[in-house]
């Protein structure tokens, strides 16, 4: 079972259709698609700015942009079905579609996991992974990556993944990809084959 992550930015960009044919096809019942926070979280920026609550607060209101991305993401193919837990999630996965992962519940409810702009979608897409027993966490972003996978401690130096990244790794059992724009082919293949070769380790 894999953890997929399709990042925010990609919510208004021509390549999401493209991810999320491949997710349908290659990924149904084997993949829990995270949304990432998208122009919904930078709202929440923004309004913390002119506002001026805490991090709590945004994060909780971060949580909630997840949300709305994945009910976007949803509604848009057959088979993907909304899921707030760990039960929910394996029932849609043993029918064969995709659950779209609704964090808000989850997250709020462990208070291990700090609530600041420092966990991001990636992080608690690690965290997920981690409870899920996930074999691989594939991370998709909207830029071009055409280069050997990086270790983690690099990824979080180039500002890949947020700076709690590797706290969500550590204990983890599932290894990392990070895939980009005009990787669906990779992507497919790894899904079909079901192969992880050439992922960073994530412990």
């Amino acid at each position: 079972m894999w953890v997929v992550k399709l990042g925010g930015s990609l919510a208004n960009s021509e390549e999401l259709p493209l991810w999320l044919e491949v997710i349908a096809t290659a990924g149904a019942g084997k993949v829990v698609l995270v949304p990432g926070g998208g122009p919904w979280a930078d709202e929440v920026r923004e309004a913390q700015k002119r506002e001026g609550f805490d991090d709590r607060v945004a994060h909780r209101k971060a949580l909630g942009a997840m949300e709305q991305y994945g009910q976007v993401l949803a509604a848009s193919r057959p088979g993907f079905i909304a899921a707030g837990n760990i039960a929910v999630i394996r029932e849609v996965l043993a029918k064969s579609e995709v659950p779209v992962w609704m964090p808000y519940d989850m997250v709020v409810a462990d208070p291990s996991i700090p609530e600041t702009w420092d966990v991001t979608s990636d992080s608690l897409s690690a965290w997920l992974a981690g409870k899920m027993n996930a074999s691989t966490l594939l991370l998709v972003k909207s830029f071009v990556i055409n280069e050997p996978q990086p270790d983690i401690e690099e990824m979080v130096r180039r500002g890949r993944v947020d700076s709690c990244f590797p706290q969500f790794t550590a204990s983890g059992r599932f290894r990392v990809r990070v895939l980009g724009k005009g990787d669906q082919t990779a992507a497919r293949q790894i899904l079909t084959s079901g192969a992880s070769a050439g992922v960073a380790n994530a412990g």
